[in-house]
């Protein structure tokens, strides 16, 4: 099993920024993707950024230039940076990893973008 601790969101208001992190623990075998998806009230679950094992990374349509996903592999850690906020950023933010074959998400912290 994998567990994933995530911390960094909160309330900020538009043009702001914030850094998400998701710690990996547990019997990590081999974590190959890794990356954040994130959910708004009354919309589904999207992603929004993500990072292979080597570093290639996709992103979201809506966050290219503003998000920045990056992976400490010694410490199983992701992390979001996320600058110049908006509101329509304002959802619950998943971490999800690709580990051994299997998929884990995290518990998801909330991000509220408002002035």
């Amino acid at each position: 099993q994998v567990q994933l601790a995530e911390s960094g969101g909160g309330l900020v208001q538009p043009g702001e920024s914030l850094r998400l992190s998701c710690a990996a623990s547990g019997s990590i075998v081999s974590i190959s993707l890794m990356g954040w998806y994130r959910q708004a009230p009354g919309k589904p679950r999207e992603l929004v950024a993500r990072s292979t094992s080597v570093g290639s990374t996709t992103y979201a349509d809506s966050v290219k230039g503003r998000f920045t996903i990056s992976r400490d592999n010694a410490k199983n850690t992701v992390y979001l940076q996320m600058n110049s906020l908006k509101p329509e950023d304002t959802a619950v933010y998943y971490c999800n990893v690709l580990a051994g074959g299997r998929i884990y998400w995290g518990q998801g912290t909330p991000v509220t973008v408002s002035s």
